[in-house]
């Protein structure tokens, strides 16, 4: 089927009602897990073929975090998914209020190439839970784990419900000339704003997982050995490309030597102190990519790593004497290069943040409560945590999204749900009784009344 059949064909099985039982949906949420099982052997050798994502990191990453919100989402969407009572104010009495959930219809989620099986199917489970139609479309840059996918998604749902569409730039933009219901992107800002572009010539509503320059904000007080070790880990994941990987370091001087030492230890634990010769450390996306990081290690003076090989690997690069304009410090890096810039006040780094855009994650390395609380109320970023990396966004307890250039909307757990439903309103009348304070002619009395029920 062309793209567009492939819509219109959803539109249609939507409109057949099947996908609002929720019975249906729950049964669909349980084939899909089948099918992951049955196919995890398969996604955990693409993943390497195109990141060279080791089967431990693949799992844990991109596997085990689908596996955990499937479980979360099957335990719950029936309850999500009825009427909900809400109060109905004196004026309007007799009355019962109530929001009632409904699906959009047909969605598009596209996907990107860093953590091409997750960030496709967390999205998913979200849609199939609110009870929709899905046209998924993962990047091109991850061929192989996008051929897994569509054969997994072909063996357990037809495609008038659930479809993946592969291809490059052209069938982008087909699916973005499409009437679909809702669209879920994520991926850089320059693709979002074509996105959200292309959904408000329909009046679409989206929501956009981008992403910016996460900043680690580390203060004199930060138990330094193991914010290193943390930090490191948030760095080194994937090779760095990851949007929420710490993008850069704001410590205080008198702890960056020590930072610098830890850090280097954890690089060489975790990798080795070759770790281009690790078959665990994951290479760059594509020679592109690699072109790019490469250029950025001249930007800054290199204190650990900046080797490069042929395989389009980079090793865990330190960098210090960073400037302000410095190209590493414009654009999200997202590769394993890690940018430390000193400071002596911490007032001074929190303005430096403040300064630039808001950031989809911040890491505060503190034990001080008080500069805590400060940062936290003061700083507006998309999430992040309190003395270590990346885990906000490994629960289904929580919604994870940004704010600002970093991303609108968010997902995960019932915020998937939510993020996939239109929540409708109602008032249920009574007939029995009908009061005569909203209708013509006004009397003083009837404003009277008025000022005691709308206060």
């Amino acid at each position: 089927m062309s793209i567009e059949q492939i819509v219109q064909s959803q539109h249609a099985f939507f409109a057949s009602g099947r996908t609002l039982d929720v019975s249906f949906r729950l049964q669909s949420l349980s084939a899909l897990a089948r099918a992951i099982d049955q196919y995890e052997g398969r996604l955990l050798s693409a993943l390497p073929e195109d990141l060279q994502k080791s089967h431990f990191e693949g799992f844990m990453t991109e596997i085990g975090m689908v596996r955990a919100e499937l479980s979360f989402v099957k335990k719950r969407a029936r309850r999500w998914a009825k009427p909900q009572k809400v109060k109905t104010p004196l004026a309007q009495f007799p009355a019962k209020s109530l929001v009632i959930p409904e699906p959009y219809g047909s969605v598009l989620i596209m996907a990107p190439w860093n953590y091409p099986f997750q960030l496709c199917i967390e999205p998913l489970i979200g849609a199939l839970a609110a009870g929709n139609c899905a046209v998924i479309k993962p990047s091109a840059y991850a061929p192989h784990t996008a051929a897994v996918l569509q054969s997994m998604i072909e063996s357990c749902f037809p495609p008038e419900y659930v479809c993946v569409v592969t291809g490059g730039r052209a069938e982008n933009l087909a699916l973005l000339s499409q009437d679909f219901q809702f669209l879920f992107f994520t991926g850089g800002a320059t693709v979002g704003r074509l996105v959200m572009q292309k959904a408000a010539e329909r009046l679409i509503p989206v929501c956009l997982e981008l992403g910016g320059k996460s900043p680690c904000l580390v203060d004199r007080t930060a138990n330094i050995k193991l914010a290193a070790k943390r930090i490191v880990f948030g760095k080194c994941l994937n090779a760095g490309q990851t949007c929420v990987a710490p993008d850069y370091v704001l410590i205080d001087e008198t702890v960056k030597d020590e930072f610098v030492h830890w850090a280097r230890h954890y690089i060489e634990q975790f990798y080795t102190p070759d770790p281009l010769a690790n078959p665990a450390y994951p290479k760059i996306i594509n020679h592109k990519h690699f072109l790019r990081l490469e250029a950025l290690l001249s930007a800054g003076r290199i204190l650990y790593g900046g080797q490069t090989n042929a395989h389009d690997q980079i090793a865990p690069t330190l960098l210090d004497q960073i400037a302000p304009d410095s190209p590493l410090m414009k654009d999200e890096i997202f590769g394993p290069l890690l940018p430390i810039l000193p400071f002596t006040d911490r007032e001074q780094a929190v303005g430096f943040i403040n300064a630039r855009p808001k950031p989809l994650a911040l890491y505060l390395f503190s034990t001080d409560k008080a500069f805590t609380d400060r940062v936290l109320s003061g700083v507006s970023f998309g999430g992040g945590c309190v003395n270590d990396t990346i885990i906000h966004l490994a629960t289904s307890h929580m919604g994870f999204g940004g704010v600002g250039q970093s991303g609108m909307g968010s997902y995960h757990g019932r915020k998937s749900f939510d993020t996939f439903t239109h929540y409708k309103s109602i008032v249920k009348k009574s007939n029995r009784l009908d009061l005569p304070i909203r209708y013509q002619p006004a009397t003083p009395a009837k404003a009277r009344l008025l000022r005691r029920f709308l206060k």
